[in-house]
């Protein structure tokens, strides 16, 4: 029985040894863009939805943590996706989407994975359809190291660019605006931003655009726990 049970004790604090190496622990920022207003009124978001909104970049910038056991401190990863209508519109069905990812080049192999995994976890339905992974340089940069002032900046090598500064009383087109539709991803915390870059100039889609000058914007700040 004394073996018994020291058996079971060692198995047991094997398996807890493997459980806290392979422990989701990270937290970092977020930047997306879309093709559509998001920040807008209920008027001017009625006329875009079905026809815009259907296109958008995002990305996610790892401060510090480990996705299942691999740290992942300091790289980003970043989404595309083009749906079959605008994306976040409640009152539609979910619409279908293809994507592809952009994983930073500087992880390694196991990284790279750890990044990929991490963005399909977060991304949920937009990212099960992914047609193809670029390694490129990936960077997304906050003016001062402060979310706030919502000037940002994500590049991906040569492929996608977003650029935002905060939304101003002179962007307002109806002075009726609201945060029409919600994040694509789960944030801790969020604010629409206005959009002076959204461009997307890959192959893998079937689709290019370039969509700057909308308050078509998120940024944010995210943390995930298992």
């Amino acid at each position: 029985m004394k073996r018994l049970a020291l058996s079971l004790c060692l198995a047991g604090s094997t398996m807890m040894a493997a459980g806290l190496q392979n422990r989701t622990s990270v937290r970092g920022s977020y930047l997306e863009a879309r093709t559509a207003d998001v920040y807008v009124g209920a008027c001017f978001a009625n006329s875009e939805a079905g026809l815009v909104g259907n296109l958008a970049v995002f990305g996610w910038h790892i401060d510090n943590g480990s996705f299942e056991g691999v740290n992942l401190d300091g790289l980003s990863v970043v989404g595309v996706v083009k749906a079959s209508s605008t994306l976040g519109d409640v009152h539609a069905p979910a619409p279908s989407t293809k994507s592809m990812l952009i994983v930073d080049e500087r992880a390694t192999p196991e990284q790279r994975l750890a990044l990929a995994q991490f963005a399909k976890r977060m991304g949920g339905n937009l990212l099960q359809d992914v047609v193809g992974v670029e390694y490129q340089p990936v960077g997304i940069e906050f003016e001062n190291n402060d979310l706030h002032t919502r000037n940002a900046t994500l590049t991906a090598g040569t492929l996608a660019k977003i650029q935002t500064r905060a939304i101003s009383a002179g962007d307002k087109v109806c002075a009726h605006e609201e945060t029409w539709y919600n994040p694509l991803t789960k944030l801790d915390h969020a604010m629409p931003a206005y959009t002076l870059a959204n461009d997307y100039k890959g192959s893998e889609l079937g689709t290019t655009w370039s969509s700057p000058n909308k308050s078509s914007a998120f940024v944010g700040s995210f943390q995930l726990n298992d």
